[in-house]
């Protein structure tokens, strides 16, 4: 099992130990075991080029989470990408303290690869619940 920090633009995240050994807990209490992940620090243009490459889609976004998995029902192996940028904007937007936003994001790419949709709002509700349950127990 590895989980790796990977730095585009610089990103102050503290603890990274205690991190990494939170987010196996979140992948092993939703039943899931985890090969590998990457999780990428990016600029927003950065993001946006890899949203139009391989989603089609024209615009800003604060996480992009990709399952590389071999099979759905084996270990996981995945990619998450997050722009530094949106996610400093969105804490402004949302008076929220820069660094628990992006854990916030962090964990919503980890539920997305534990299999939780946001499409719908049923999903966004769900998701967002337990977003506030993985942040509550970290914090």
């Amino acid at each position: 099992m590895a989980i790796l920090f990977h730095e585009a633009v610089p990103v102050v995240l503290k603890r990274r130990r205690a991190l990494k050994a939170f987010l196996l807990y979140v992948f092993q209490s939703k039943g899931k075991t985890l090969s590998s992940l990457n999780i990428i620090f990016c600029s927003d243009d950065y993001l946006k080029t890899i949203n139009e490459q391989f989603l089609n889609h024209d615009f800003f976004t604060d996480i992009i989470t990709f399952d590389l998995s071999i099979t759905p029902s084996g270990p996981i192996e995945g990619e998450i990408y997050i722009s530094v940028d949106r996610v400093k904007d969105n804490a402004k937007s949302f008076k929220s303290d820069p660094g628990r936003e992006l854990h916030r994001v962090i964990f919503h790419g980890v539920l997305h690869l534990c299999g939780y949709g946001d499409k719908s709002l049923t999903d966004k509700v769900i998701m967002t619940r337990e977003e506030d349950a993985c942040l509550a127990a970290y914090f």
